[in-house]
C-alpha cells in the first residue's frame, strides 16, 4: 500500500514572488470598459456598470401533430445604458433552420425549415415595416422612429409563426405529438458595455448570450396535452383535473417521487381539463430565457428537495416516454444532484423554484429545464442531467456570454460535474470518467488545434478546438486553482465572484480579478499560463540527488502548463510514499521546479502521476537510481 502525504506549502509561500507577474492581456474593447468605469480592477462591477433588460408577454399556440407554431408577443425593452439607441438588434435564432444559414456542420432534410416568418410588427403600438433581410440569418437590425434615450423604454409587438423541425436537437419534434420549444420567440439582443450589440450568428456549436428579462408566457395546447416549462405554472387548477392537481401539489412538499400523470391516465383522459384547448400560463422574473416541452403521452413525475438551511424546497420534475427506463428514477437522481450542488460546489442554493428534466434529444440546459436523451446506462443519464443542472449557476445565474467565453460556463459545469461524481462514484471512478470524457482527447492529440489559448473567443473556434477550450482545459484550470488555494480560500473567492456578478454579465477578467482580490494574491502568473498561453500538460522528472535531510527531485515543465503533480517515491526498504505538489511549485519558474523529499531512507525511484491532469507524454515521468 502506498501512503499519501500532502505537501506542506504554507500560504505565504504562494505569495513569494520577486516581482509582480505580467498583467493579463486585455482586448482594447475590454480596456475601454474598465476605463469607462463599468468594471473595476478589483473584480467588482464598476460604479458605472449598467445592463439593459426586457419584459416579455408571449402567447404560443401549439397543436401537434400540426408542425406550425404560432406566437404573438409584446416586448417592453428598457435602455439602461448611457447611449441613445437608433437601432435595435433582434435575434431570430430558429432561422438557423433556413437553407443557406451558416452552420458548423451539415443539415439533413428533416432539419431544414422556412425559418421564422414575421406576420406583424409594431413599434410603440404603431404598425412598422419588418425590414426583411438587411441583417444576417439569425440577426435583424431594426431602425427606431426616434432614438431610444437612456433610461427610456420602447414597446415592440410581433406576430410570427414557424415550422418546428422534424429533426430534434436542442429543440424540435421529438415525435409526432411531442415537441420541445426553445429559442422560439423574437428577442432583443444583448447590448453591453464592452461589445455593443451582440450580432454573432447562432450556428450549431456555440451557445447563447441573453439579458435578464421578465417573462409572462401562455402556451395554448389541445386538451390531454401536458406542458412543462420555465417559471411558475400559475393556473394549475384550471388545466389539471382534481386528482392530477392534488398529485402535482403534493409533489411540491415531499422527498418521494409522485407519479403525477402516467401514460394510462393520459389515455383515459384523466389528467388535463377536457373540452377546449388549455392555456398553460407560466411566469418567471430575472431569467435569461424560457423553454417548454409538450406531449400527450409522456409520463410526469414530481418530488422536491431542500436546498438551504431555511428548508426551502425546490420542485424536481421529470417528463419522459414510458419506455425510457432510465428516467423512472430521474426525480431522485436529479434531486440528489441539485441538492448536492446547492450545498457543496458551487455551494450556492439553487436560485429557482423548480427544475424539469425532459426526455428530448440534446443534452442541453435552459433556465429550470433540461433537454436530455435517454440512455441504457442510468448512471450515465445521471451524469448528463447533473451537468445540465449545474449550468443553472453558469451561465444562467451569472449571465455568462457563452458565445464568446463558453469556458466560463461549460468549464464550470464540467468542474462541478467531476466534484459531484467524486461523491457519487468515488474518486477513482470519477477520475477515470473525467479522463475519458473530458481530457484524454486534448492530452493525446498533438494537432495544432489542441493548444489554442483558452481565452481565444470561442465564436471563432470549431470542433475539437472549441470542445477542448470550453470543457476540459478550463475545468482542469479551475480544479488546479482549487487545489492550489485550498477549499476554504477557493470557496471564498468563488462565492465572492458569484455574489458580485449574479444577475449581471461577468467576463473572464472579472473572474480573474476577483480571485486575485479576495485571495490577496497576484495569481496572474497562473492565469497567464493556464488561460492565456498555448501550453499543455507535459511534466518530466530530470533526476534526484542527495541533499541535506533527504533528496532533491528536479522537475521540468515541458508543456508549459502549471499543473499539479504527485511524486510517487519507492525506497530501498520496499516502502513507498506519495507527495502531492500543487501548481504553486511553478510560480517562480514555469519551466523547472525542485521538490525536497525529507527522508533518511535510500530513494530507489520516482514516478510522476497526475490523476485528472493527464500528462501528454509519460515516457519522461520516471527516474531510477539504478
Amino acid at each position: 500500500m502506498i501512503a499519501v502525504r500532502a505537501s506542506m506549502l504554507a500560504a505565504a509561500s504562494i505569495a513569494l514572488l520577486s516581482a509582480d507577474p505580467a498583467p493579463l492581456y486585455m482586448p482594447r474593447a475590454i480596456k475601454n470598459a474598465f476605463a469607462h468605469g463599468t468594471r473595476s480592477a478589483d473584480g467588482r462591477p464598476g460604479p458605472r456598470y449598467w445592463q439593459n433588460h426586457g419584459r416579455y408577454a408571449i402567447r404560443i399556440n401549439a397543436a401537434p401533430p400540426d408542425r406550425t407554431i404560432r406566437g404573438s408577443e409584446e416586448i417592453t425593452y428598457v435602455n439602461e445604458s448611457p447611449d441613445s439607441l437608433g437601432r435595435l438588434n433582434i435575434k431570430l435564432l430558429l432561422n438557423i433552420h433556413k437553407p443557406g444559414a451558416p452552420r458548423d456542420g451539415g443539415a439533413s432534410e428533416g432539419y431544414l425549415t422556412p425559418g421564422v416568418q414575421i406576420d406583424r410588427f409594431t413599434i410603440n403600438g404603431q404598425t412598422a415595416r419588418w425590414p426583411g433581410r438587411d441583417g444576417t440569418f439569425t440577426n435583424q437590425g431594426i431602425q427606431l422612429p426616434a432614438r431610444l434615450m437612456p433610461h427610456d423604454s420602447v414597446r415592440l409587438g410581433f406576430d410570427w409563426h414557424y415550422e418546428i423541425a422534424r429533426e430534434a436537437g436542442r429543440e424540435g419534434m421529438i415525435d409526432t405529438t411531442t415537441y420541445y420549444l426553445a429559442y422560439f420567440y423574437p428577442r432583443v439582443a444583448v447590448y453591453d458595455d464592452y461589445n455593443g450589440w451582440d450580432q454573432m450568428d447562432f450556428t450549431d456549436q456555440q451557445e447563447f448570450y441573453s439579458d435578464f428579462n421578465d417573462y409572462d408566457v401562455t402556451v395554448r395546447a389541445p386538451a390531454n396535452f401536458l406542458v412543462w416549462g420555465t417559471g411558475t405554472l400559475t393556473d394549475a387548477a384550471q388545466v389539471l383535473q382534481g386528482d392530477a392537481l392534488a398529485r402535482f401539489q403534493a409533489s411540491m412538499t415531499t422527498d418521494s417521487t409522485i407519479r403525477i400523470a402516467t401514460l394510462a391516465q393520459l389515455r383515459a383522459h384523466a389528467v388535463t381539463a377536457a373540452g377546449q384547448p388549455n392555456e398553460w400560463h407560466f411566469t418567471a422574473t430575472n431569467v435569461p430565457d424560457v423553454a417548454f416541452g409538450i406531449s400527450d403521452h409522456y409520463d410526469w413525475d414530481g418530488g422536491s428537495v431542500t436546498v438551504d438551511d431555511t428548508g426551502r424546497r425546490v420542485s424536481i420534475q421529470a417528463a419522459y416516454n414510458d419506455s425510457a427506463a432510465d428516467f423512472r428514477d430521474m426525480v431522485q437522481q436529479a434531486g440528489g444532484s441539485l441538492a448536492w450542488l446547492s450545498r457543496n460546489w458551487p455551494g450556492v442554493p439553487y436560485p429557482y423554484e423548480k427544475t424539469t428534466v425532459f426526455q428530448g434529444g440534446a443534452g442541453m440546459e435552459y433556465p429550470m429545464m433540461v433537454n436530455d436523451e435517454a440512455y441504457a446506462d442510468s448512471s450515465f443519464s445521471r451524469f448528463v442531467a447533473a451537468h445540465e443542472i449545474a449550468h443553472t449557476w453558469f451561465p444562467f445565474y451569472m449571465g455568462i456570454n457563452e458565445t464568446r467565453y463558453g469556458f466560463m460556463d461549460e468549464g464550470w459545469a464540467t468542474t462541478f460535474e467531476f466534484l459531484l461524481n467524486s461523491q457519487n462514484m468515488g474518486v477513482p471512478k470519477a477520475t477515470t470518467f473525467y479522463q475519458q470524457f473530458r481530457v484524454n482527447g486534448w492530452a493525446r492529440d498533438p494537432s495544432p488545434l489542441e493548444d489554442l489559448p483558452i481565452i481565444t473567443p470561442e465564436d471563432m473556434l470549431k470542433n475539437q478546438a472549441y470542445g477542448n477550450n470550453a470543457y476540459g482545459k478550463p475545468s482542469l484550470g479551475y480544479l488546479a486553482t482549487k487545489d492550489m488555494l485550498g477549499d476554504e480560500m477557493f470557496g471564498r473567492c468563488l462565492h465572492a465572484f458569484m455574489e458580485r456578478w449574479h444577475g449581471k454579465h461577468p467576463i473572464p477578467w472579472d473572474f480573474f480579478n476577483t480571485f486575485n482580490d479576495v485571495s490577496g494574491r497576484n495569481l496572474n502568473w497562473f492565469w497567464n499560463a493556464w488561460y492565456f498561453g498555448n501550453g499543455y500538460i507535459d511534466l518530466a522528472v530530470r533526476g534526484a540527488t542527495r541533499s541535506r535531510g533527504g533528496y532533491t527531485v528536479d522537475l521540468a515543465n515541458i508543456g508549459g502548463m502549471p499543473a499539479p503533480v504527485n511524486l510517487e517515491m519507492h525506497y530501498a526498504d520496499g516502502t513507498a510514499d506519495t507527495l502531492h505538489q500543487t501548481s504553486a511549485i511553478w510560480m517562480n519558474d514555469l519551466n523547472a521546479a525542485r521538490v525536497n523529499i525529507p527522508t533518511r531512507k535510500t530513494l530507489q525511484s520516482v514516478r510522476l502521476t497526475g490523476g485528472i491532469w493527464v500528462d501528454a507524454d509519460t515516457t519522461n515521468n520516471s527516474w531510477s537510481g539504478h
